[in-house]
């Protein structure tokens, strides 16, 4: 079908096009919700302004990865592009030094009231969001590893996994998947690390727009000594515990009528059910005789526990496994399992507060689109405080993207694209083929080709046009 052959190249006399024509719209809407502003405004890491702002750059490193750079080196390509200039308005742009540089100028104070602008920009974009918008918003937080293979990076250190690099803590909104906060450690913190505060400012965050804040957390993050802060605040929680020997003892102490069948949510089949394929996985494990734990039962049931911390008594869910060890065809033994959950919500059946906790690992979507979406997680610079700076202002393009999704007038395909990929986004709405012509004290962006989301974009862009300033 790829027929063509006879195939020239040619420079165009007079059009002048670039690739990232929906880089305007993003533009706009940091405009209209003040974050230009606020970014000069609460960040002061410039002595002088000759001519950059504080805003410069940190949006110059977002925009650099909305046009689909991957790397700082990439801004280069941007600064020699007279179309990506004129569209945003620009004689000049940083270059990737001094880009580099601005990230070193950041101590921990300057990081946090970056954030801080980030999110009071945020919460601009929700007062535009319809009634209920967060009913009930969910906070998710875990931590995670980037490794690096540099050798003098200032703070890094080495992993429980023996990886070297930093250990960053993120907080993220389940309900649209943005980034609360993002916080660099060195790479032999544990998860928890200093974790309180920052779970503690996130909630703090969301509480003027939600109706219900709700916390998840892995085992790591149940801080006993917060639950009872968090529970008198309103503030529910499903949170892992580990099965410490005391609590596998008070499971195993539990009459087998209380016990239940675990429920499964199926998801929904939206076309015909089809035959499930064969688990090669499970095939190979049988035929070479590898050691296999297979799955035969899940049940659930649960107990009031006090943790030692706590002045009262919270809900404990245990999921029960049934466990068959076996190698090859040949069964070894049975094992059980504990797996322990503590949450303040009474509304909630046993089989839904597993379910509840087991939705947290969509964070790990959220983790992955960090590292390998907008590349926040590289380490490009030299030490712990410039590559902080450095995540925050790469996850910014990301919560650009969720902004962007949410001021879509159609909500439904909004929705989708809070959702979407942040490659796939890129592809949709921003990586689209633009004339630029700046006349009339306009700039104007002649879109060059269609796709599908062309008519949200313009919805968007129409919708942000008339939207006052913050």
């Amino acid at each position: 079908m790829f027929a063509g052959s006879n195939i020239h190249y040619e420079m165009a006399n007079k059009t002048q096009a670039m690739g990232c024509g929906g880089i305007g719209a993003i533009h706009l809407l940091s405009q209209k919700i003040g974050l230009v502003d606020l970014l000069d405004q609460k960040v002061g890491v410039l002595k002088r302004h000759l001519p950059y702002h504080e805003s410069d750059h940190v949006l110059n490193i977002a925009y650099n990865i909305m046009a689909g750079g991957m790397r700082l080196q990439d801004i280069e390509l941007r600064r020699q592009d007279e179309c990506f200039l004129n569209g945003l308005g620009a004689q000049r742009i940083p270059d990737p030094t001094t880009a580099g540089d601005f990230t070193r100028r950041f101590e921990p104070k300057d990081i946090v009231d970056m954030m801080d602008a980030i999110n009071e920009a945020r919460q601009r974009v929700w007062k535009q969001q319809p009634e209920g918008f967060l009913s009930r918003a969910v906070i998710d937080v875990d931590g995670t590893v980037g490794g690096t293979l540099g050798e003098c990076k200032e703070g890094m250190d080495i992993s429980y996994k023996g990886i070297w690099g930093y250990a960053p803590l993120i907080v993220s909104l389940a309900n649209t998947k943005e980034v609360l906060y993002l916080v660099n450690r060195p790479g032999n913190a544990v998860s928890h690390e200093g974790a309180g505060p920052w779970i503690d400012r996130a909630i703090a965050l969301v509480k003027p727009t939600a109706s219900q804040v709700h916390l998840r957390g892995d085992t790591d993050f149940s801080l006993t000594w917060k639950f009872d802060q968090w529970d008198q605040a309103g503030v529910t929680f499903t949170l892992g515990m580990d099965a410490s020997p005391k609590l596998v003892k008070l499971a195993q102490g539990i009459s087998e009528a209380q016990w239940q069948g675990l429920a499964r949510v199926e998801p929904e089949i939206k076309t015909e059910p089809r035959e499930r394929p064969e688990n090669v996985k499970e095939r190979i494990v049988r035929e070479r005789g590898y050691l296999n734990q297979r799955l035969d039962s899940e049940q659930v049931a649960e107990f009031e526990y006090q943790p030692g911390k706590c002045q009262k008594s919270y809900r404990m869910v245990v999921l029960r496994k049934n466990l068959s060890i076996e190698r090859g065809e040949k069964v070894l033994f049975d094992e059980i399992r504990y797996f322990f959950y503590i949450s303040n919500r009474r509304d909630l059946t046993c089989d839904e507060v597993v379910h509840d906790a087991n939705q947290r690992c969509n964070q790990e979507n959220v983790i992955a689109q960090l590292k390998n979406g907008v590349n926040a997680m590289r380490m490009p610079v030299d030490d712990l405080n410039s590559n902080w700076a450095y995540m925050v202002m790469a996850a910014l393009a990301w919560n650009l993207k969720a902004w962007f999704g949410l001021m879509v007038p159609n909500r439904e395909r909004g929705l989708e694209l809070v959702k979407m990929e942040f490659r796939s986004f890129l592809a949709s709405v921003l990586l689209l083929p633009a004339q630029i012509i700046r006349a009339g004290r306009k700039i104007i962006y002649r879109i060059l080709g269609y796709n599908r989301w062309l008519k949200d974009l313009f919805a968007t862009w129409e919708r942000l046009r008339r939207l006052e300033a913050s």
